[in-house]
């Protein structure tokens, strides 16, 4: 069932007209408002269970931003249901912890890639199967992250399904498992842990449309670990602007195209 009585897609609200072709996919329900207030001439359009979504135009062009909770779960309902109702290009933004020492609390993450350590892309996809970004949503990332002079990483991040078993995993009864895959991770240059971004990538496969995503760095577990200087960032602003610029960038690049 996609729809409810009212001609909405069940779980976001969301209908015909409503959102954009470009949305950008925070996760806290809080931040919508905050990232809507980039758009020219904003609109609130539905607040339903996680999802709350705004919708107003950049350069010209409609564009919408939908949260999508926590997790691979919601963020799957949140990309399908936008999908049904015409959305095709994603950006999300979120947080993320570092896991390389050169990942510095406050830097910029862009995906191109995540682990899949968690159950929603399994339904969609065989393990052997990449979660890998769209190309164009990453180097328009990059160039937005070049034109406002911040730092940040392009690499492959890791998605979980347990904020804890990241974080304590001694207390989890599967933890040997935990602290070996983690190990492994670092060792094969993995920049940060998430949440979201794996299942993102495999449904945008899976469905034919783009995906990237970018994350303010929190703090880093690792240099915390180190005994480094380790600060706890929580403005995401500078995310939301390196993601409102990759828009605009994918706007630019798509009205370029040869028509057909």
């Amino acid at each position: 069932m996609h729809y409810s009585d009212n001609g909405k897609q069940y779980h976001t609200q969301v209908g015909p007209g409503d959102v954009g072709k470009y949305v950008i996919l925070p996760g806290d329900p809080k931040r919508c408002e905050k990232i809507a207030k980039y758009f020219d001439q904003p609109h609130f359009v539905a607040d339903s269970r996680e999802f709350v979504t705004y919708t107003g135009y950049l350069d010209g062009e409609k564009v919408s931003v939908t949260s999508t909770g926590i997790g691979g779960p919601s963020a799957s309902i949140a990309m399908e249901e936008l999908i049904l109702v015409g959305a095709d290009t994603f950006v999300r933004i979120g947080t993320c912890g570092g896991m390389q020492q050169e990942v510095l609390s406050g830097d910029t993450v862009i995906a191109t890639g995540a682990i899949r350590m968690e159950g929603t892309s399994k339904e969609y996809a065989p393990i052997e199967w990449p979660a890998v970004a769209s190309l164009e949503v990453v180097n328009a990332l990059v160039g937005s992250a070049e034109d406002l002079h911040v730092p940040y990483h392009t690499g492959v991040v890791e998605c979980k399904d347990s904020f804890y078993g990241q974080h304590s995993p001694e207390t989890m009864p599967v933890g040997y498992e935990l602290k070996a895959k983690w190990d492994a991770w670092k060792k094969l240059g993995c920049l940060a842990s998430e949440m979201e971004s794996a299942a993102l990538f495999t449904v945008a496969a899976a469905r034919h449309v783009r995906c990237g995503s970018c994350f303010l760095v929190v703090a880093n577990q690792e240099r915390e670990a180190a005994g480094l200087p380790n600060p706890v960032v929580h403005d995401t602003d500078t995310a939301v602007r390196v993601a409102i610029g990759a828009v605009r960038k994918l706007i630019a690049r798509d009205r370029a195209k040869p028509a057909g």
